[in-house]
């Protein structure tokens, strides 16, 4: 970004100008003297003066009187008045405290992009014992379509055959797997597990799920309000206040020359350096946190927000599936059901696999061998383990399983729900392997961070069933709760709160969340895993798996934006006391040009404190 920075036209007035000042400097020296020196400055100042006083004129053409309308009156009256030097560190300050806003903007977010490229493209299409590749795009809605293992759905549809897990996650957000056979809806945008599946489409590529979450990320990003600069709202009272200052000078003495060191002192460097030079600063110091913030409009809108929305999975909770827990069948202990289905399950490499292992292994230390494994893709497992025949899989699986009576399999369900194992031993019920989210340890601490830094309200927005997102909240302490929802549901719920008049900050790490991250005020992604789209569609993203920097992003953006007002006060108190001397007759253009350059001085030596450490006090 630095690299881009510097070779980009931001930069090139700035430098044109000091050019001319060492060129002046140095015609000085020669034959001539003083007026060589004069006539390069006052020569060079037209050149590259005139761009920053038409661009300045055509916006006041259109209405916009903001801090740069006494920097263009002031370069203007340097011309007209013979003081050339004033006016070209008047261009100077200008054209660099603007270069200096362009590096803090950054780069626009490459969401749309990123969401496109990972749509899918191709489709299997199934007539009778013939599949034909076609792409996603000639898909029609009836078509059957062979989605093999590990490829994405293709479109919306329904399973008429086959068994498989499919991850969802990247749409609803909820990591554990649908569990898919005929009847089962699918999304498209996910991603099948070990077994292949013949669906029936019910959408056109172009009106499923994953296109409807492009365009929704989309609108969102074009209705999404421009963000008024800080110094264009002081900006609105001081520029007349310094143009009744002009105007009173020159009706009481008639000297265009004390008009003219009125503006050049008045010219509101305060405002164009402070803002930039206290974002990047702050920008600086969420890096080192491992917090990027995409540009100076976030850091700003972090600083005012007032209400925190946040998804459940993988924010509030891990995002992982976890053994739960374990109901043992009469006759088996709950360790033992988990010490026998871990033993069979090492020779899976399926995710709910693995986390059996990883529970087992814990709580019962190793694991012995299996042997001879028999896998039924997207079913279950089987295996010989210390001479028992063991099988861990599905319900269905389970019950085909001589000896596992539909009785018991009920029976022991009872009270129970979700995504679970069903373990037998030698062809008798052994247990039930209940899976789930965990909360994060310490999500509570964040939200009482937040509270303290006046974040007034918080929601949880979840694409899970409600009844699992408010035992989230409770937990937590959130008292707003909404489930089941869509991608589109979660954005009708961010713009509901903005048209309330919150300023609201959304948290998230899926790709479902990627339209509420660009709807928000403000959006910040979890993305120690990645992040992907999700991390581009943000305005800012965090790099570690901490949801605590959620908070820390917060305070820098509060302590960066008040650093900020205190350089901007800090700078138009001392110019408004130059004005009034200037008025008087006691500074003339030149000297109240370098009083200027002394006041820019202080207004960035306290704007740097931005960079320094923000993880303290908010108040500090």
């Amino acid at each position: 970004m630095r690299a881009e920075f510097f070779r980009s036209r931001a930069v090139v007035l700035p430098a044109a100008t000091l050019f001319v000042v060492a060129m002046g400097s140095v015609a000085g020296l020669g034959p001539g003297g003083a007026a060589a020196r004069y006539w390069v400055w006052l020569g060079g100042l037209v050149v590259v003066g005139a761009p920053v006083v038409w661009r300045t004129f055509r916006g006041a053409l259109r209405g916009h009187f903001a801090t740069d309308v006494v920097a263009m009156l002031a370069i203007v009256g340097a011309v007209a008045f013979g003081q050339p030097l004033a006016g070209l560190v008047i261009v100077l300050m200008q054209t660099g405290g603007e270069a200096l806003e362009r590096y803090a903007e950054g780069r626009a977010s490459r969401a749309i992009q990123e969401l496109e490229a990972a749509a899918p493209r191709t489709a299997h299409r199934r007539d009778g014992a013939t599949v034909t590749d076609i792409s996603a795009d000639d898909i029609a809605v009836g078509d059957l379509l062979l989605v093999r293992p590990g490829e994405l759905v293709p479109c919306d549809g329904v399973v008429t055959e086959g068994m498989s897990l499919v991850d969802a996650s990247r749409l609803t957000g909820e990591p554990v797997p649908v569990e898919a056979e005929a009847g089962t809806a699918l999304m498209s945008g996910s991603v099948n597990g070990d077994g292949a599946l013949t669906v029936r489409a019910t959408a056109l590529a172009k009106e499923s799920r994953y296109a409807r979450i492009v365009d929704l990320v989309r609108h969102a990003q074009e209705s999404k309000s421009p963000l008024q600069r800080v110094a264009d709202r002081y900006a609105v009272w001081f520029t007349p206040l310094t143009l009744v200052v002009c105007a009173v000078a020159y009706i009481t003495t008639h000297d265009a020359v004390r008009v003219l060191a009125v503006l050049v002192v008045a010219t509101p460097c305060p405002l164009i350096l402070a803002t930039p030079i206290a974002i990047i600063g702050g920008i600086n110091a969420a890096a080192r946190r491992m917090v990027i913030v995409r540009n100076g409009g976030a850091l700003e809108q972090l600083s005012r927000v007032d209400t925190a929305v946040f998804d459940k999975t993988g924010t509030l909770t891990v995002g992982m599936p976890e053994v739960s827990r374990v109901r043992p069948a009469p006759g088996f202990t709950d360790l033992e059901v988990l010490r026998l289905a871990g033993a069979v399950e090492q020779g899976s490499g399926h995710l709910l696999a693995r986390t059996i292992v990883r529970e087992a292994e814990r709580r019962v230390g190793a694991l012995p061998p299996a042997r001879h494994h028999r896998e039924a893709p997207g079913r279950g497992l089987s295996g010989d383990v210390e001479g028992h025949e063991i099988a861990v899989g599905a319900r269905a699986y389970i019950l085909e399983q001589p000896g596992v009576s539909l009785d018991a399999v009920a029976a022991l369900e009872h009270g129970g729900d979700g995504l679970r194992a069903y373990v037998a031993v030698d062809g008798r019920l052994a247990g039930i392997v209940d899976y789930a989210d965990q909360l994060r340890p310490g999500i509570d601490a964040v939200f009482a961070d937040l509270k303290r830094m006046g974040i007034r309200r918080t929601l949880l927005l979840s694409g899970d069933h409600t009844p699992n997102a408010r035992a989230v909240a409770e937990a937590v302490g959130i008292s707003e709760v909404h489930g089941d929802l869509l991608p589109e549901d979660k954005v009708a719920v961010v713009n509901r709160l903005a048209h309330e008049g919150a300023r609201v900050l959304m948290v998230g790490d899926g790709t479902n969340d990627a339209p509420a991250l660009t709807a928000a005020d403000v959006g910040i992604a979890l993305a120690g895993h990645g992040g992907g789209i999700t991390a581009e569609a943000a305005d800012a993203v965090i790099l570690v798996d901490e949801p605590a920097r959620v908070a820390e992003a917060v305070r820098i953006g509060q302590r960066t934006l008040r650093v900020a007002r205190q350089s901007i006060w800090v700078g138009l108190g001392l110019s408004g006391i130059a004005m009034v001397f200037a008025a008087r007759g006691y500074i003339v253009p030149t000297v109240g040009a370098l009083l200027q350059e002394a006041i820019d001085v202080a207004v960035i030596l306290n704007a740097l404190r931005t960079s320094g450490s923000a993880v303290g006090n908010a108040n500090s």
